[in-house]
């Protein structure tokens, strides 16, 4: 399947096939010398791999037995973490494919993160317990950081600080002092928590909670300010430049809002179903929201066309130094 183009109002949006069933969670990585890539986990168990600027097909990484309900590469996007409705979470060499790692859990793992050296891999799962591999010894067994009362789904890795942001169905956010391996905090949202990103700066935590997106400060913890929506939301990501932000949930649109002034600007109908989860690319003005139809979607929230071509190479990409 190849790739869809469409001009929605006030975008060019690039509509990347290949999926056969929901896409629920998205990754960029950083700008590398290659460029940046984009991993895409699915509920048809085949994460697939990307360019993150044009969208093009890289290749798809085979081992999973199951829906795949979290992927994430490392900034280098030399590695990439998934985890899985098989029990079980995998760590693959993003450049050639391979399977590296595959870590046996109890329950489905919904939530993966690396730390940004990537010799720790981090794993939410459905047993309530987030675990931490060491991939220097991957031999061993991981620690583990118990206080959640339901399904983990998301979690983000803050090495600056050490905390570690862990979210359920829990009405809070749990914080966690990696070094001590224990909750420090609390943050109470007042329900469940879809989605948690950090902003580029890393002092500012978005978090998608029913009808409410807000924002905490990563130093005080305190809650700076909130925005209700008239539908459920399901994920969230602040631009890197602070300048704005967008949304997704159960009403099949895409909203962007001005950060300092909470208003809505533009929103973006398209979709045909619910939106499980929008990512910002680390750099640029280039947004992509997964759906329900089974695509990951990409576009600029500028009137500015983008393009994609060329043949759908193997998933071996030339090396670094290459």
């Amino acid at each position: 399947r190849g790739l869809r183009f469409g001009i929605m109002s006030r975008q060019a949006p690039l509509t990347c096939s290949g999926h056969t069933r929901p896409v629920v969670d998205l990754s960029f990585s950083e700008i590398t010398p290659d460029g940046s890539f984009l991993i895409s986990a699915c509920k048809d168990g085949k994460p697939m791999l990307r360019q993150g600027d044009t969208g093009d097909w890289i290749g798809t990484f085979n081992g999973h037995k199951g829906a795949v309900w979290g992927a994430t590469l490392n900034g280098e996007a030399t590695r990439a973490g998934t985890g899985a409705a098989d029990f079980t979470a995998k760590v693959w060499d993003a450049v050639t494919g391979d399977e590296l790692h595959s870590f046996s859990h109890k329950h489905i793992v919904k939530a993966v993160d690396f730390s940004n050296d990537s010799t720790l891999f981090l794993t939410g799962c459905n047993d309530k317990k987030v675990r931490i591999f060491d991939l220097r010894k991957p031999e061993a067994n991981p620690d583990e950081l118990i206080g959640h009362g339901s399904s983990i789904k998301t979690l983000v890795y803050c090495e600056q600080s050490s905390l570690l942001y862990s979210a359920s169905d829990d009405p809070y956010i749990g914080v966690w002092d990696m070094r001590q391996l224990s909750q420090v905090k609390k943050l109470n949202t007042g329900a469940s928590v879809a989605d948690i990103q950090l902003s580029k700066s890393r002092d500012i935590l978005l978090a998608a909670h029913g009808k409410t997106v807000s924002f905490w400060d990563t130093e005080t913890f305190l809650e700076l300010s909130n925005v209700k929506f008239d539908t459920k939301i399901f994920s969230i990501s602040m631009h890197p430049d602070m300048e704005c932000f967008i949304a997704g949930g159960e009403d099949f649109k895409l909203y962007k809002y001005d950060y300092k002034s909470l208003t809505e600007k533009e929103s973006y109908k398209g979709h045909f179903g619910p939106i499980h989860c929008v990512r910002f690319r680390r750099t640029e003005n280039c947004t992509r929201p997964g759906r329900k139809t089974g695509h990951c979607v990409c576009g600029r929230l500028t009137s500015e066309r983008r393009t994609a071509c060329g043949e759908r190479p193997p998933l071996k990409r030339k090396h670094r130094d290459g």
